[in-house]
């Protein structure tokens, strides 16, 4: 039994030392697979960092153009508390009942296909970085267009809400936009009163847009204005124009729509002046959907190529609205809004300057 217990010592003796040794060997062959792991890490940041460099356009005002592009798939992209924030860090006013908020660039006011964000989805979060975790969501008074910035009024309750959504529909609201134009408006102040009618165009990519519907037309017999039939799907629509600021190609405007048509002012600008707004792709062309043809000046200013044309965005911002005496207190509100920065930007690159009167 010694024998076998000595045997048995023998044989179990040596264990130890295996053991170590096939730690040490796991432990360098971990650490080198580390090594490397470490090694293909670096040269994907470094080639991510190079990809990033050799994108990077070198002219100013692509790289602008490319900054608002990501912002925009940003806001798309982020955790719905973080857009509420950014929206919060974005209030123009607010009181007992109201919440004005200053509308990014991009940001869709509702959802719909394809969209992960929407100001409409982070109201009831918003409402809590306000007023805590028993506020009552805000509620929508009107609404925006996607690539439309500026004022955006929001109630507290929605009694509010239907209160202010009337005013809009029975035309108490004063709205006043700011637009940077392709072209000058012959008068430089005027009113715009044609009907919109919405129209599906026939093409190799057919599509809707709005139009306009006129009630009267050049008869080519005697030259005259001739009233027509009205088209029965056709809506009322007004706009009080007026130029701020003029150079060769382009024109600062203030808008302000006496009705509220689906892009009213939009297809008044393209089809009923003859000056598009600077950016606005789906009404450059009425037969197709493709990029706004500029002027070689306006290119040249904004150091574009017409190729890259289709990056510009929308230049049109909700610069003021005025609320009547009596909607939230004794006094008219009168809200205001900055225009965003690569609007500002374009301005100066055009050499249009905001009359001092009017602030910047």
């Amino acid at each position: 039994m010694a024998a076998l217990g000595s045997v048995g010592l023998c044989l179990w003796a040596p264990v130890p030392a295996l053991s170590q040794g096939l730690r040490a060997f796991c432990t360098s062959r971990g650490a080198a697979a580390a090594v490397r792991a470490e090694q293909l890490a670096e040269k994907l940041r470094a080639q991510k960092r190079e990809e990033q460099k050799q994108e990077e356009p070198k002219n100013p005002v692509l790289r602008r153009v490319r900054e608002l592009t990501q912002l925009s798939k940003q806001l798309q992209r982020v955790h719905p508390n973080v857009l509420a924030k950014a929206l919060k860090h974005g209030i123009l006013y607010q009181n007992q009942e109201l919440v004005v908020i200053d509308k990014p660039y991009g940001l869709p006011v509702h959802g719909g296909p394809g969209i992960q964000n929407c100001i409409t989805d982070v109201l009831p979060i918003l409402a809590k970085m306000l007023d805590g975790m028993k506020a009552e969501p805000l509620h929508l008074c009107h609404r925006l267009d996607k690539e439309t910035t500026g004022v955006m009024v929001l109630a507290r309750d929605k009694d509010t809400a239907h209160r202010i959504q009337g005013l809009f529909k029975t035309r108490q609201v004063e709205k006043k936009y700011w637009t940077i134009s392709v072209g000058l408006p012959v008068p430089s102040e005027g009113l715009v009163d044609i009907p919109i009618v919405e129209k599906e165009v026939q093409s190799h990519q057919s599509h809707y847009k709005m139009t306009l519907a006129p009630n009267y037309r050049m008869s080519p017999e005697s030259g005259k204005m001739v009233k027509v039939r009205p088209n029965r799907d056709a809506h009322s629509a007004v706009t009080r124009y007026r130029v701020l600021a003029s150079s060769p190609s382009c024109s600062l405007l203030e808008l302000q729509p006496i009705t509220g048509v689906k892009h009213q002012l939009r297809v008044h600008l393209a089809y009923g002046l003859g000056c598009p707004v600077l950016g606005d792709h789906k009404y450059a062309h009425w037969n197709k959907l493709a990029p706004q043809k500029l002027p070689e000046s306006t290119l040249k200013r904004l150091g574009l190529e017409q190729a890259k044309a289709r990056h510009l965005p929308l230049h049109l911002h909700a610069r003021q609205l005025t609320l009547p005496a009596g909607t939230s207190g004794d006094k008219q509100l009168r809200l205001v809004c900055r225009p965003p920065r690569f609007f500002t930007n374009t301005l100066k690159r055009l050499k249009l300057e905001i009359p001092e009167s009017l602030g910047k």
